[in-house]
C-alpha cells in the first residue's frame, strides 16, 4: 500500500453519507429539504470551523466567477462556503474516494449543481491544465503531505500568474514529543506537520511570494475553550465532526488539543501569490 493509500485510509469511514443523514434526521432536518447552515456542524473539518473558513475568506482578494482549486477538499465545506458566499466556481481534490463521492452529494442535496466540482486526485499530480485556476486554497491538508515541494509546484502550475494561494493548516511550533492519534494521523507514517518557515521556504522555491503569515494559536485555545464548556453542558450535539472523525474522536481532539496548549502545534494561515 502506497503512503497516499494510507493517509486515504485514514479518512475512509465505510458509510459516511448514510451516517451524516442519519444525523441530520436526528438534528431535526429533512435530508431532502436542506439549507446549507443546516451542514455547518459537519462541513468544516478544521480547527475553528466555519469561523476560520470566513477569516480567510476575508484576505482573499478573488472575484465572483472565479476558477479556485480546493486542495484536499474532504467532503466539501470549504467549497460549498465559497460558492455559496464568493461566488466562485469550485474544483476540489481529494485522496479519499468516500470524501469526494459525499462531498458531491451534499452539494446536490442543497442545489450547488455546476458551480463546485470534485475529483479523487493527488496534490502532486494534479489532473488541470497549466494557468487553469484564479486561486487555490487547503486547509487542514499539508500534515498529510509528505512531498510539499511537489505540491506546491503542481499549485503553482495550474494557477494563473498572480494567483492567490491560502493555506490554513496546523503547523509545528516546537520540537515537543508528539502524542496520536490526532485527527490527521493515527501514526508518525502519515503525519508530515511542519513549520511556517518550512512552508514559506518551499512555496518561495515553487515560484510564490509570500504576502501574509499569522498564527492562530490564540483563536484555536479560544475556540477548544468554548468547545468544551458546550460539551460540559450538553455533550456532544447528534449532527457533529465525531462522525466524520469515527470512534477514536474524543482521543483525537484531546490529543490534538493537549499539542496546541504545550505549544507544540498551532493553525496558521499563509497567503501567497504565483509570482
Amino acid at each position: 500500500m502506497t503512503l497516499e493509500q494510507n493517509v486515504a485510509r485514514h479518512y475512509e469511514h465505510g458509510s459516511l453519507e448514510a451516517a451524516i443523514l442519519a444525523a441530520l434526521q436526528s438534528a431535526g432536518k429533512e435530508p431532502d429539504k436542506l439549507a446549507h447552515a443546516d451542514l455547518a456542524p459537519i462541513d468544516e473539518f478544521h480547527i475553528g470551523g466555519r469561523r476560520a473558513t470566513m477569516d480567510l475568506s476575508a484576505q482573499l482578494d478573488l472575484p465572483r466567477g472565479a476558477r479556485v482549486l480546493d486542495v484536499g477538499c474532504g467532503i466539501g465545506g470549504a467549497s460549498r462556503y465559497f460558492a455559496l458566499e464568493r461566488g466562485w466556481h469550485i474544483d476540489g481534490i481529494d485522496l479519499t474516494p468516500e470524501y469526494v463521492s459525499v462531498a458531491g452529494q451534499m452539494s446536490k442535496r442543497i442545489g450547488l449543481g455546476d458551480a463546485v466540482a470534485y475529483h479523487q486526485a493527488s496534490a502532486t499530480a494534479l489532473p488541470f491544465a497549466d494557468g487553469t485556476f484564479d486561486g487555490a486554497y487547503m486547509l487542514h491538508v499539508g500534515m498529510n503531505i509528505a512531498d510539499k515541494q511537489a505540491a506546491f509546484t503542481e499549485i503553482r502550475r495550474v494557477l494563473k500568474p498572480g494567483g492567490i494561494f491560502a493555506i490554513y493548516d496546523v503547523m509545528r511550533e516546537s520540537d515537543g514529543e508528539f502524542v496520536y492519534p490526532v485527527p490527521w494521523s493515527s501514526e508518525p507514517a502519515t503525519n508530515f506537520i511542519d513549520t511556517a518557515e518550512t512552508y514559506k521556504r518551499l512555496l518561495t522555491a515553487a515560484g510564490f511570494a509570500i504576502e501574509k503569515e499569522r498564527s492562530r494559536r490564540d483563536f484555536a485555545i479560544e475556540f477548544f475553550r468554548q468547545m468544551r464548556q458546550r460539551m460540559a453542558q450538553g455533550g456532544p450535539p447528534p449532527l457533529g465532526l465525531q462522525i466524520v472523525m469515527g470512534p477514536t474522536a474524543p482521543q483525537k481532539v484531546a490529543n490534538m488539543i493537549a499539542l496546541l496548549e504545550r505549544g507544540v502545534i498551532a493553525p496558521t494561515e499563509i497567503v501567497s501569490r504565483a509570482a
